[in-house]
Order: C-alpha cells, then sequence, then structure tokens
C-alpha cells in the first residue's frame, strides 16, 4: 500500500491547512477536465482524492498512522462520506478548481483583498516611549482613471456571450449539475474590449502608498500594528485587505529589556564600593542618582521602580534593575600602592577592625 503522505508530498507533521493545500494544487494539476485522455492523470487524481479523504478526516488520519490503513475503519462508511467528507471535498474542490460553489457563484461575490505585512526596526526608546513613524511601500491599488473596471472611461465592458453574464458554464459530472468557471471572462462575466490604457484592463495598478504609524508606548519585538483598508483592493467591489506592521525593536549598546523591566551593567570604583557614594546611573529618562552603600560587593543589584517600559494601553511602567561590578584599576600611582600595601598588612595585623574603617583610614583624601 502506498503511503498517502508521499501521495500528497507532505510530511506526517503536516497541518490540516497545509494538507488542504497540498491536494487543490495536486487535484488542478492531476484533474481529468484539464488532462482529457490522459488516464496517468487520471488514476493521479483518484490516488490522491482518497489520499486526501483519508487524512482530512482526524479520526481517519489516527487510525491510518496507527496501523498504516484506513481499511475497515467507519462500518458502512465509504471513502467519502465519513463525518461529511464527502462535502468538504467536494465543495473545496469544484469551489476552487471550477471556480464555483455547488449551486452558487463564488467568484461573483464581493471579495476581501489580500492583506500585506510590513516589518519595522525601531529602537527601545521608542519602544518604551511611542512615536510617530512615516512608512513607504509598494502595493496594488484601485485605477483612477477606470475605478477599478479595467475599461476605458466612458466604455462599459460587454456581457460575456459564452456564460450569458453568468460567469459560469454548467456541466453534468455524474448524477451532479456543476457549475464550472467560464474560460472565456474568467467568471467575471464580462468582456473588456476597450481596455483602460493606465492599468490595461486590470483595474489595479502598483502604486507607491505613503502611510502615518502610530506606535504605542510599551510595544515589544513581534508586536503587530494592523491598519485596516491598507492592504490591496477586494475584487467585485470587495473590502480592501489589511496592512499588518511587524516590530522589531532593535538592541540597546546599555539596556536589555524582560518585559516592562529594564537592566543594565554599571561599573562602580573600587573605593566607592568599599567606602559608599552617590552616583549617576543612566536611564532612558536621563541620568538618575543611585546610593551606593558602604561595602557593596560586585554583582549586587539595584532597582529604581518606574524607569521600566510601560505594558500598552497602561501609563503604569516597570523597574530598572542596575547591577553594578567593581572595577579594578589598570595603573597605580606609587602612592596609591603604598597604601594598598599598607592596607595589606593592616588587613593582617589588625582583622579586628571593620573593613569599612580601614578604607577610610588608607583612602582620606585619595582621589577616586
Amino acid at each position: 500500500m502506498k503511503d498517502y503522505y508521499e501521495i500528497l508530498g507532505v510530511s506526517r507533521e503536516v497541518t490540516p491547512e497545509e494538507l488542504k493545500k497540498a491536494y487543490r494544487q495536486l487535484a488542478m494539476k492531476h484533474h481529468p477536465d484539464r488532462n482529457p485522455g490522459d488516464k496517468a492523470s487520471e488514476e493521479k487524481f483518484k490516488e490522491i482524492s482518497h489520499a486526501y479523504s483519508v487524512l482530512s478526516e482526524p479520526d481517519k488520519r489516527a487510525h491510518y498512522d496507527r496501523y498504516g490503513t484506513a481499511d475497515g475503519f467507519g462500518a458502512g462508511q465509504g471513502p467519502f462520506t465519513a463525518g461529511g467528507g464527502f462535502s468538504d471535498i467536494f465543495e473545496d474542490f469544484f469551489g476552487n478548481v471550477f471556480g464555483g460553489d455547488i449551486g452558487g457563484n463564488r467568484r461573483q461575490r464581493p471579495t476581501k483583498g489580500n492583506d500585506l505585512r510590513y516589518d519595522l526596526d525601531i529602537s527601545l526608546e521608542e519602544a518604551v516611549f511611542g512615536t510617530e513613524k512615516v512608512i513607504t511601500f509598494q502595493k496594488l491599488q484601485k485605477c483612477g482613471d477606470c475605478s477599478g473596471s479595467g475599461s476605458e472611461p466612458g466604455k462599459n465592458p460587454e456581457v460575456c456571450s459564452a456564460c450569458k453574464g453568468s460567469g459560469q458554464i454548467r456541466f453534468q459530472q455524474g448524477f451532479f449539475s456543476v457549475a464550472k468557471t467560464c474560460g472565456k471572462c474568467y467568471g467575471t462575466g464580462k468582456i473588456i474590449t476597450n481596455p483602460c490604457k493606465k492599468c490595461r484592463g486590470q483595474g489595479s495598478i502598483q502604486e507607491q502608498r505613503t502611510v502615518n504609524l502610530k506606535i504605542p508606548a510599551g510595544v515589544d519585538g513581534g508586536s503587530r500594528l494592523k491598519i485596516i483598508g491598507e492592504g490591496e483592493p477586494g475584487i467585485n467591489n470587495g473590502p480592501n485587505g489589511d496592512l499588518y506592521v511587524i516590530l522589531d525593536v532593535q538592541e540597546h549598546e546599555i539596556f536589555k529589556r524582560e518585559g516592562t523591566d529594564l537592566f543594565c551593567d554599571f561599573p562602580i570604583s573600587f573605593t566607592n564600593a568599599a567606602l559608599g557614594a552617590e552616583i549617576e546611573v543612566p536611564t532612558l529618562d536621563g541620568s538618575a542618582k543611585l546610593r551606593i552603600p558602604a561595602g557593596t560587593q560586585s554583582g549586587k543589584l539595584f532597582t529604581i521602580k518606574g524607569k521600566g517600559a510601560p505594558r500598552i494601553g497602561s501609563t503604569t511602567r516597570g523597574n530598572q534593575h542596575i547591577r553594578v561590578s567593581i572595577e579594578v584599576p589598570k595603573k597605580l600611582s606609587q602612592r596609591q600602592k603604598e597604601l594598598l600595601e599598607e592596607f595589606a598588612a593592616l588587613s593582617t595585623d589588625d582583622s579586628n577592625r571593620s573593613f569599612k574603617d580601614k578604607l577610610k583610614d588608607l583612602f582620606t583624601g585619595v582621589e577616586n
């Protein structure tokens, strides 16, 4: 028995959407109407239809994955009847290959245009505080000369003589009456005899579009902003698609973000760590004062409240965390060396005195 996944050219982890897409492509390629007299295509069409009928049904697919066959599953049910499989496949295939619904005309209906995607890089500051951007991109837009009709201004399309304006040609397939998209007008029901010179009868043209975009405070990498109606134009007067702007927050040279909190590493001098000091540290709002207690160890984490990022729609901000690291001087003056040597000796001879007191005695008057 052939592997149904192999027949459809998909992996065993294929999603239902990916499975349907693969089936549609193969069905359109091998359908007998597109390959008249080709027995190989006809057999291939039957093969992929049967494979899809099994894998598109969750229970059948689970049975097939477990036992390697769908035989005996669902007593009394044929390959197209279990769980409405026939209806799904029939509508799916004929609605897309032949261009219409069962008893309806899908292509004649107003259809929303395609959505578009735009990737935008922003800085951490812009993500935290919000900003406004002007973005420019190329997209299909309704032709201004013909208002999307495809015909020269003042000229009207003619009714298709093949389908009489319905957009479909009906034919009998077994005991079903099937509506096939008209091959002459491609389902529009109209023939453009005087195409618009600007869009060449397409009804839309590729143009540059500029949009003002307001980015709210608190967005993060991967945030998606939706601009309604800025996608491609709809079909048969359907609404425009939408534009999705995907934000990518660039790395900052000082700060790292985790949720609404910001983190940074900040070096302090040996003497400040030992004796304590009030220092200035960077924040996204500018510098801020931070009190370093005497005896601070390298790696100590300090928190400044309200200096992080807000949540979208909130004015409350997270915190900023500052991790200090003690810098050891690479070069010392002769006097500094003497003082450190004396400190080392005192540390050995007078172990009962506190570290802070010893440093105060030695470094009084020595610049940091």
